[in-house]
């Protein structure tokens, strides 16, 4: 393949060539960085003549979106090409624009899509390997070319030397077709026989609620791209005037009105903070360069997992605003992972965000995924009211196998909220700090119907814990004579090529589950930092250690206090439990949650402990279960419902029994 490599492109005589993924925020970086250091007189783009008039068009109405319609060939349907701001070609020519460049649309019509299909590696790489890095690695593996891919790059290199004058032409074309048009440009062409011309071409904008299904990027990081790629123009932002001095008798403090934030305006404010921290890396100006070489300067690429980071960091403030809950530290671990795993599948490096929405619903809520969808979704340049016509034209009729999921959002219901007639409003306090009277330190102890939950499920926690063990033990084999305990149906398709029936035989687990140890949070701030041990008051209640935040800085009833735990431990017999958080033989402990697991495996009278965390124990604490005799089971806390931790996880301390009657008036 003729052609040499430069720093800025790949050259074959007067041409310049800057092969590209088309739609991918990396590349139309990378095609802005070189123009604007180069500063072409002359660049060629792999778009359609046939619709120049029409694509310069919608290119001027960036950053507000549109899509080019135009009827097919047969007449019985439509073609939608979206304009895209962080499409590379659309780039190429917004950047001509700003050089003064002469630009040339060198792709002949041969009635197929702008640009031809292909699968390429993710467009991340190039933020690690490099812009080069990444075209050389497409170009170490050849891939075989179809009549029509050889048929267009002919037709694109007659175009290109069919342009006049001897000044560099830089040409920007997808990379499946760059050295199918570099062998095509060192023989003859003849004229391709395609369209000339092409009627009924419209410019229409796209409707804001649409823009998710039909762009290749999200809507939200077009805008942030657009917000970097001007950092010198910032929109929206005005010169801060000092105040004037006081005059006499004006009071220090005076109180400024804050108005609600339209939607509008809160996405402006997202993506500018957005844009200020994606570590938009600018190209240095070097010493003694011109005023073209200083344009350079605020020319670099975006890390798309610092956007993706922020993106999912902004959806969980939503979040958190519409539904008063929060997101955990191991949920955000979990769902980085899930997306990650599920990118893998997609053989991608970083999530989209389609992915991104299943990870969201599937570690938190649909809530949550609702939240992360909207806030993707969601472009402060777009508008409704427009010049041009604007359209809703959903994924289904631009692409081919789409992807659905189904969000059921809880949603508040303002009549639900209004109080039948006669029903007394929760009770509130005389006067200030009634209820607080009624601790005099005689003694606590716990509510009951909370009590029986929390067993229900430590009883379901022990269960699920032998099963995972049941399961670990199983032993796979080949059918022979007996089915065992059933078909293994993941072995017999994965060894189908074979032809043979693989059965599973579940191995019987010696010994029961005598603890539990729940960790919700281990507390490296000591946020929790009340810590009690409580005793079963009968044969069916474990003794229970826990720690949690200090009720009584929320007091709720007459001698009524509410906290949220951060761990516990279930110890069944009950009525055996010291205090465990001033024991000394648990001194090693390094946090609450190892206090706990100590003590669970000192206390427990059977073989297995269940540890549900975050993150497994130390490995020395395995070492030391095996001294003693015993086995931890180490469940991962995001494998069980957030739905059922969140009944579990708050506790109400009373002050004493004669509370008990009197609570359900209380506690919520």
């Amino acid at each position: 393949m003729g052609g040499a490599e430069n720093r800025d492109g790949w050259r074959q005589g007067r041409f310049r060539f800057l092969p590209v993924v088309p739609g991918r925020m990396e590349f139309a970086a990378e095609v802005r960085r070189v123009i604007l250091a180069r500063r072409p007189r002359q660049i060629a783009v792999e778009l359609p003549h046939t619709l120049k008039e029409a694509t310069l068009r919608a290119v001027s109405r960036l950053p507000e979106l549109s899509v080019i319609l135009y009827p097919e060939r047969s007449g019985q349907g439509a073609v939608y090409v979206p304009v895209e701001i962080t499409d590379p070609f659309m780039e190429a020519l917004r950047s001509g624009e700003e050089v003064k460049a002469s630009v040339h649309f060198v792709d002949p019509d041969l009635d197929r899509p702008a640009h031809p299909p292909e699968i390429y590696p993710d467009s991340y790489a190039v933020r690690r390997i490099g812009y080069a890095g990444y075209v050389e690695s497409w170009l170490a593996c050849p891939r075989p070319a179809n009549h029509r891919l050889r048929r267009q790059a002919q037709g694109m290199a007659w175009r290109l030397k069919s342009l006049q004058g001897r000044q560099a032409v830089w040409v920007v074309l997808s990379l499946n077709l760059f050295p199918l048009v570099l062998e095509a440009l060192e023989k003859p062409q003849a004229e391709p026989l395609a369209r000339q011309r092409r009627t009924g071409v419209q410019v229409l904008n796209l409707h804001p609620e649409c823009l998710a299904e039909v762009l290749l990027e999200p809507p939200f990081f077009q805008a942030v791209y657009e917000r970097c790629r001007r950092p010198s123009r910032a929109v929206g932002v005005k010169s801060v005037q000092p105040d004037p001095p006081p005059k006499p008798g004006d009071q220090p403090f005076k109180v400024i009105a804050s108005p609600a934030e339209e939607p509008l305006q809160a996405l402006e404010s997202i993506v500018e903070r957005t844009a200020r921290r994606v570590a938009w890396r600018e190209a240095p100006v070097r010493a003694g360069a011109s005023e073209d070489d200083a344009a350079v300067a605020g020319v670099g690429s975006i890390d798309r997992q610092r956007m993706i980071f922020r993106l999912l960091a902004e959806s969980e403030g939503r979040y958190g605003a519409a539904t008063g809950e929060k997101v955990s530290h191991w949920q955000r671990r979990l769902l980085g992972r899930y997306a990650r795993n599920l990118a893998f599948l997609d053989r991608q490096l970083v999530a989209g965000l389609f992915d991104l929405t299943v990870a969201a619903r599937s570690v938190v809520d649909d809530n949550y995924a609702w939240d992360t969808w909207e806030l993707a979704g969601g472009s402060p340049h777009q508008r409704v009211q427009s010049d041009l016509m604007t359209v809703r034209i959903s994924g289904e009729e631009l692409y081919a196998n789409m992807r659905r999921i189904q969000l059921r959002r809880r949603l508040p219901r303002r009549k639900a909220r209004v109080r039948p007639y006669g029903l007394r409003g929760r009770r509130k306090e005389a006067v200030p700090g009634e209820w607080a009277r009624e601790f005099d330190g005689s003694g606590i102890c716990s509510y009951p119907p909370e009590d029986l939950v929390l067993e229900d499920y430590g009883a379901f926690l022990k269960k699920k814990g032998k099963s995972l063990l049941s399961a670990e033990r199983s032993r796979v084999e080949v059918f022979k004579t007996s089915l065992l305990d059933g078909i293994d149906v993941r072995e017999t398709l994965r060894n189908w090529h074979q032809g043979q029936l693989y059965v599973r035989e579940y191995q019987r687990v010696s010994g029961e589950v005598g603890a539990v140890v729940v960790v919700f949070d281990e507390d490296p701030e000591n946020r929790y930092h009340w810590r009690t041990t409580w005793l079963g008051e009968h044969a069916q209640e474990s003794d229970m250690a826990f720690y949690s935040t200090n009720p009584y800085e929320r007091i709720v009833g007459p001698g009524i206090s509410r906290a949220e735990y951060g761990g516990f431990l279930l110890s069944y017999p009950p009525r055996r439990m010291l205090d465990v958080w001033q024991d000394p033989d648990y001194g090693m402990a390094e946090s609450k949650a190892e206090t706990l697991l100590l003590a669970g495996l000192d206390y427990t009278l059977e073989r297995f402990v269940v540890y549900v965390a975050a993150r497994p124990p130390r490995s020395v604490f395995r070492t030391i279960a095996s001294r003693m005799g015993r086995k931890i089971v180490y469940l991962p806390i995001g494998q069980l419902s957030p739905v059922s931790l969140k009944k579990v996880r708050v506790v109400h301390v009373l002050e004493g029994f004669d509370k008990r009657p009197l609570a359900k008036d209380y506690i919520w």
